[in-house]
Order: C-alpha cells, then sequence, then structure tokens
C-alpha cells in the first residue's frame, strides 16, 4: 500500500499550518510536508504532529525574496554566507519540529563554475551539519518553465552532485512533475537512480493539479516506482484545481493501488 504526504505548502494553504495538520490527518493522508513554516513556533506544528500522529517529513531552508524573484540562495556566491544562515535555521526547525529532512533551494544563477562550486560547498555544510541529527538533505531538480535559471534541472546532474559529494544524507528530490517537464521518461529514471531518491513528489503535468489526470498516468509511475524499491512517503505537491475536499478521491484509489 502506498503513503501518501500532504504538502501543506499548497494544500489547505489558505489555513494556518497547525490547522492543515489537522485537515490532512482527517482527509486520510499518512504524512504531510511544508515549504517555509518558520513563523510558526515548531513546538506548536510538533503538538500538532503528535496529536494526530502523522510524521513531518520535510521543510525548505528559505529561498530569499520570492517578491524579488529568488528562489534559492545555495548557488549564488554573493548570498553564500546568507544561505549558510538559512540553513542552520532549517536544520535547528527540524530538529525541534521533528521533521525527517530539509531541501536546500540552489536558487537561480549564471550557471557558471563558481555557481556551481558555490552549491556544492553549500551542500557539504549542509550535509554534515544535518547529519548530527540523523537530518536528511534534499536537492530537487526544478523545470526551467516554471523557474528559468533555476541552477538544477535534470536528475542525472543531481545524481552528478550526490555521487561526487559522497554524504549518504544527500539525496534526491524526485518531483515527477518537473522530470517530466524537463525530461520525461519517469519510469525509466525511477528504476535507474533508485538509490538516490530520499523523497518523491506527484503532481498533474502541464497544470500542476491533483495527480488523477495530465499527461502522466501515475498507476504506471506509482508501479515503477514500487518495482524499484522505493518505500518511503509519495508528496501530494498539487494546487488544487478547485474544492481541495472535493478533489481528494485520487488518494483513497492510489494508496491501494496494486502490482
Amino acid at each position: 500500500m502506498h503513503k501518501f504526504s500532504a504538502n501543506l505548502g499548497f494544500l489547505w494553504a489558505d489555513l494556518p499550518l497547525v490547522d492543515a495538520v489537522y485537515k490532512a490527518a482527517e482527509a486520510g493522508f499518512d504524512a504531510v510536508e511544508c515549504h517555509w513554516p518558520f513563523e510558526v513556533p515548531a513546538i506548536q506544528l510538533r503538538a500538532a504532529l503528535t496529536a494526530t500522529g502523522l510524521p513531518l517529513l520535510g521543510i525548505n531552508a528559505r529561498c530569499g525574496d520570492r517578491q524579488a524573484g529568488a528562489f534559492g540562495l545555495a548557488a549564488i556566491p554573493a548570498r553564500a554566507a546568507e544561505a549558510r544562515d538559512n540553513i542552520d535555521e532549517a536544520i535547528a526547525y527540524a530538529v525541534a519540529s521533528g521533521a525527517r529532512a530539509v531541501h536546500v533551494l540552489a536558487g537561480r544563477s549564471d550557471h557558471s563554475p563558481a555557481a556551481d562550486h558555490c552549491y556544492r560547498d553549500n551542500l557539504v555544510y549542509a550535509a554534515r551539519a544535518a547529519a548530527a541529527h540523523d537530518i536528511m538533505i534534499l536537492i530537487e531538480p526544478i523545470n526551467q518553465i516554471d523557474v528559468p535559471d533555476y541552477h538544477l534541472s535534470h536528475v542525472e546532474a543531481a545524481v552528478e552532485i550526490i555521487e561526487a559529494l559522497g554524504h549518504a544524507n544527500l539525496k534526491l528530490m524526485f518531483d515527477c512533475y518537473h522530470v517530466q517537464i524537463m525530461q520525461g521518461d519517469i519510469c525509466r529514471c525511477l528504476a535507474s537512480y533508485a538509490d538516490h531518491i530520499g523523497h518523491v513528489q506527484i503532481a498533474a503535468v502541464p497544470d500542476r493539479g491533483e495527480p488523477d489526470a495530465g499527461e502522466l498516468f501515475y498507476p504506471a509511475v506509482l508501479a515503477a516506482l514500487r518495482h524499484s524499491g522505493y518505500q518511503g512517503f509519495i508528496g501530494a505537491e498539487y494546487r488544487p484545481r478547485g474544492d481541495i475536499q472535493l478533489g481528494l478521491s485520487w488518494l483513497s484509489d492510489f494508496q491501494n493501488l496494486a502490482d
């Protein structure tokens, strides 16, 4: 049986985060994850997680000023110190809230050797700091249509970084939405890089809505994921097309998919 996580950055995003945790539990999700929870005291979030029994799979490190176009700082040499401060903050919050992973966003870069060197250095810093708390560091290829000039956009590039840096807690966030837009071949990628995957996310392509529509046939993708040996949660990181509750009919269907 598949286990699904509600991404509270998109689902019930109009509610206070603690209330959204309870909504996810009522809807039948097996876990939650979120984007930037830092305005909510970690102790309050942890209390809601304890009350519902839902694990918190991951959070993002702060990404800079999104209104100014920022989407991460780790690959921007001029912002390296700020990136590390954000990594420290996210790891501390993960420890306090019980989150299992921190996603370090690369950001929009000039794709220069300096940017790549900065990114790798910051990932080493993050992996070492997180390892002391048994926390995973995730990196995610993000498509160039939604986030032009994002530093990391292909699965193979992420895998090369993970292998080159050699930290056991540095893993790939495999977001099927982004991978399908950039390169497709989802099932082969899952099989080829299963050992590097720390978390998987799903959404319809191209509208990023509920995963039971669009060009990706997720029953086949989920079967490939199972066959690859992945036993983790699958993050529902989609933007509801309408009423969240009405759009959740996919959840029980996907939870009970057979091989």
